[in-house]
């Protein structure tokens, strides 16, 4: 390590070991509202928009595979780290559960940690997540990165120091490669904006769905006075209660309504707004958290599309690299990986799978047993077959000379494969055959065709002698 390495315990492009503090407070912002990771949630656009990105990655088939060639894979069952992977990553939780769990981070803190349990041999033996608000510090010790992190109250409340070979850590977007920013904290304006706008709407109909009133009196109150009309005034006026009750003035009193009404403050548009701009923050297509305004039928589904390509796919592989670099031992990293199945999301409507169905089969790449699988149905005795089209050769396999389809004796004639004169005459007399067959058909061919057009000459030269001996 160099000097400003050991004296930083950072590398110089990373910040210092302190830089992660302002992660796990309270946000201030403009719009007077504190946001953190944990209160985003309670706007309904935020939760929906790292509900679907949790719930897509979960739902997704996630296996080990084993490199047969540059072109082959196939799944490998066998290995212990499918099992973590596809089924149960610990005793406590399933595949999707933790996988939710950890996209749940994601969305909200930038990062996402487990903590990696290995067995005797050096594999993963259970993959248990680690709260990301508990990391406190993450710093590099003897050329190591090491993870501070603070159990649980329950547990003992002290740090303990895990090596960052035992982390499995996923990372949003960064600066430094180390950690993700924060969404949330990022962004932290606009979903106080959204809180704000949903607290002012709450406030509005406790209120009866009337703004602020002024009480005037013609005379001077006293404090008490003022108290006990504020409190007389609030409890028969306050709340949905007692919305739309008469209100009785004495003494001369007069009210005066004050403050914006929500038309003029644009209460509903900045509202529906924000849920578009927390969207865009995840990359979400409105449609898929219930913003259904812009959605159209021709659309929709193209939407959906990218929404796989555009927001999945990188999740997507951030997982599947993270699980090479960290869960595979050094060894198997050329012969293993993992992947993510995502044909079921551009499946398309029935019509669609059925042409592009149909589409493979014809064309020879897809049996009819590939076919069932991707319909989740059971393979058929016999339906491993790949059409050949008719049509259609090789291109190698065409004669040179004349550009029809060559045939495999011909190419092993003029080659000299030391078959001998036998085989030549052999070649030379089916030749012969094949060519006086093609003569017969196509003379055949040109016959009837002559004949077809002697008849339909005959019939209109009768139509044309029909007509002069009407005239």
């Amino acid at each position: 390590m160099g000097f400003l390495t050991d004296f930083f315990a950072f590398h110089p492009s990373q910040e210092p070991p302190g830089w992660m503090n302002s992660m796990f407070t309270a946000w201030a912002t403009a719009s007077g509202i504190h946001v953190t990771p944990e209160t985003a949630l309670q706007t309904s656009a935020v939760f929906a928009c790292i509900l679907v990105l949790a719930e897509s990655v979960a739902s997704l088939p996630l296996a080990v595979f084993r490199r047969l060639d540059a072109r082959s894979k196939e799944k490998a069952p066998e290995h212990p780290l499918y099992e973590r992977l596809h089924n149960q990553p610990n005793p406590e939780m399933t595949s999707f559960e933790f996988r939710e769990t950890l996209m749940g981070h994601l969305g909200g803190w930038g990062n996402a940690y487990a903590d990696i349990q290995i067995d005797g041999r050096g594999r993963v033996a259970a993959l248990w997540p680690l709260l990301p608000n508990k990391i406190e510090r993450i710093a590099r010790e003897n050329g190591e990165l090491i993870y501070h992190y603070r159990v649980p109250d329950s547990a003992g409340g002290e740090v303990r120091k895990l090596r960052g070979e035992l982390v499995f850590h996923l990372r949003g977007l960064g600066s430094n490669g180390i950690v993700g920013y924060s969404p949330i904290q990022l962004h932290r304006q606009a979903i106080g904006l959204a809180q704000a706008a949903e607290t002012f709407g709450a406030a509005l109909f406790k209120n009866g769905a009337r703004p602020a009133v002024v009480l005037e009196h013609p005379g001077e109150l006293g404090i008490e006075a003022q108290g006990r009309l504020r409190e007389s005034w609030e409890a028969m006026h306050m709340g949905l209660e007692n919305a739309h009750r008469m209100a009785i003035l004495e003494e001369g009193m007069k009210l005066h309504e004050i403050g914006i009404p929500p038309d003029d403050a644009q209460f509903l548009q900045t509202r529906k707004f924000q849920v578009n701009e927390i969207a865009r923050i995840y990359r979400i297509p409105p449609h898929l958290i219930g913003d259904l305004e812009h959605a159209t039928f021709s659309n929709i589904e193209h939407q959906a599309i990218e929404f796989v390509v555009h927001t999945l796919r990188p999740w997507l592989v951030k997982w599947e690299q993270a699980i090479w670099s960290k869960l595979l031992l050094p060894r198997e990293r050329s012969e293993f990986f993992a992947e993510f199945n995502v044909d079921g999301l551009l499946r398309g409507d029935i019509a669609s799978r059925y042409t592009a169905y149909s589409t493979g089969r014809n064309g020879g790449w897809l049996s009819r047993n590939d076919i069932r699988e991707k319909e989740n149905m059971n393979p058929i005795p016999g339906g491993d077959d790949y059409l050949t089209p008719l049509n259609m050769t090789q291109l190698n396999a065409l004669d040179t000379d004349s550009g029809i389809p060559a045939d495999p004796r011909r190419r092993q004639a003029r080659a000299g494969s030391g078959r001998g004169q036998a085989d030549a005459r052999n070649f030379n007399s089916e030749e012969a055959e094949r060519q006086a067959l093609v003569e017969e058909v196509v003379e055949f061919l040109m016959r009837n065709r002559r004949q077809t057009t002697d008849q339909e000459n005959s019939r209109i030269g009768a139509a044309a002698q029909s007509g002069n001996g009407r005239h």
